[in-house]
């Protein structure tokens, strides 16, 4: 039986990740997939839905752009779309063959080895592999981690067939723009499918949104924002609706919503997108035999900074059910593999995580919002811009969206969160995620020399309002510029020149 310092269940970010850290380490790694290295964020996620995202963005500014002066709109096929996207998924899954292949060869398979098959456990050390030729074999490990990723939830009594009625995995498998569409859920990724789609101008996009508004975890002025721009694309949004029935009816879907107020309506549309969260593949993971609990709601595997109730098995990624995003699956990936090999002590830490949303315009964010730190009851500051007052964001002629930093009501003003919504919005969180991680206040960010114009000189502005010493002054610019206090709940201007 071969033996192993390491065996990896999943080659998704987090089991990647975790592999490719143990090599450091001088490790004999054996990484198991049971279908493609990358997982569902290079084949079905990530990459293949921000690819669409970035067409169908250039698509909607070029057509705006050449409508104003009274040209013909552009028009792009979905084979013309789906040949780039499936280029850059090419690209990314070539990177991954090409260096698996390449690191086998390096160590003759005695440091790294990789195995297509399906990984379950026999014991906490023996791990059985299943493959499709049937030369099943198994393999003995110290160690274990489970980065098995998750799948598309659905919805009971919903027959979906990834055809007519789908989910993200058969969205991606459509021949043509669907003339109609209806998604189900306003969370992230429902709304980043109805920005691509609605963006294109080929579908007519229904929402259906059980909340008051989308983006119900974000703040009131974002998710605003961006329900008022899907709706000037045209995307229709049912919210507090309940989905009474969702079927497929003469080849397309029709589904009934019913209201607070006692109304009902029933809409045909010619397909349908479920986006109501993802489930664990732990169903043939045979993790009993290794005594693995789940976590106490029974939907992820339980552990302590990514460490299982079996000391020599650990959980990363959507398997430990903290935050299903691709960064943070790679960082719990490494994270893991440092706490076996290098006696890593200090925990990880989800406080300063940076994230994106690839919406119209696009949301990015690091640490708390203002909804968060008043449901928490912290007193905070909170400064806004608004991209109007930014050079760079004048030059590009996008200037819809704003800055908001949050810091601590004390003369400290530790930075607690920011949210950035707008172009280039992404690149402007990083600097202000290192000052949350070392735990500092905002004078390095005011004090700083940026780059003239760029997006990021709005953070300086923002800081220097908290300060008392910005160039334009909230007390002019009223309605662009803002800086306030929230003291028990209640918030109020703070005095500024």
């Amino acid at each position: 039986m071969e033996k192993y310092d390491l065996c990896v269940i999943g080659a998704g970010p987090a089991g990647y990740a975790a592999a490719m850290r143990a090599i450091d380490f001088g490790k004999r790694v054996v990484l198991i997939e049971k279908q493609k290295a990358g997982g569902a964020g290079l084949y079905k996620g990530a990459l293949s839905s921000k690819t669409l995202w970035e067409l169908s963005q250039k698509v909607k500014a070029v057509n705006e752009s050449i409508v104003s002066v009274g040209r013909k709109k552009l028009e792009v096929t979905w084979e013309e779309i789906n040949k780039t996207v499936n280029e850059a998924i090419f690209d990314r899954k070539f990177q991954y063959s090409c260096h698996i292949k390449l690191l086998e060869a390096e160590s003759m398979n005695k440091t790294f080895k990789y195995e297509r098959g399906l990984g379950s456990f026999v014991d906490n050390h023996v791990i059985a592999i299943s493959k499709e030729n049937g030369k099943n074999k198994q393999i003995y490990a110290e160690n274990t981690i489970i980065a098995i990723g998750s799948k598309p939830r659905l919805l009971q009594g919903v027959d979906v067939d990834e055809k007519i009625i789908m989910t993200s995995d058969g969205i991606h498998e459509i021949d043509d723009f669907p003339k109609s569409l209806v998604i189900v859920g306003a969370g992230v990724i429902g709304c980043e499918f109805a920005t691509i789609f609605s963006n294109f101008g080929k579908t007519k996009v229904h929402l259906i949104d059980r909340a008051d508004k989308v983006l119900p975890f974000e703040d009131d002025d974002i998710s605003g924002m961006i329900e008022n721009n899907l709706a000037k694309n045209g995307v229709i949004i049912h919210h507090r609706a309940t989905l009474e029935r969702l079927e497929k009816k003469d080849g397309e879907v029709e589904y009934e919503l019913s209201y607070p107020d006692g109304r009902r309506e029933v809409i045909r549309v010619e397909k349908a997108l479920l986006s109501v969260g993802r489930v664990l593949n732990s169903d043939s993971l045979e993790m009993e035999n290794a005594g693995v609990s789940m976590s106490k709601r029974g939907v992820h595997i339980g552990d302590d900074d990514t460490q299982t109730n079996v000391p020599n098995i650990y959980a990363c990624g959507d398997a430990s059910g903290h935050l299903a995003l691709y960064n943070i699956a790679e960082l719990e990936g490494r994270h893991a593999v440092e706490r076996m090999f290098d006696g890593k002590k200090i925990p990880l830490s989800y406080d300063n995580v940076s994230t994106i949303m690839f919406l119209q315009p696009e949301v990015a964010s690091v640490g708390m919002n203002e909804k968060q730190c008043l449901e928490k009851n912290i007193d905070v500051k909170v400064v806004k811009i608004d991209y109007s007052c930014i050079a760079r964001a004048i030059a590009m002629r996008k200037t819809e969206g704003f800055f908001k930093i949050i810091v601590t009501n004390d003369k400290e003003m530790k930075i607690l969160g920011m949210r950035a919504i707008g172009e280039h919005a992404s690149s402007a969180i990083q600097a202000v995620a290192l000052l949350m991680k070392m735990d500092k206040g905002i004078e390095e960010l005011a004090e700083m020399i940026y780059p003239h114009p760029s997006i990021v000189e709005g953070i300086q502005e923002c800081v220097r309002m908290l300060l008392n010493k910005s160039i334009f002054k909230s007390s002019v610019f009223k309605d662009k510029l803002k800086c306030y206090s929230c003291v028990n709940g209640v918030c109020t201007p703070l005095q500024r020149l």
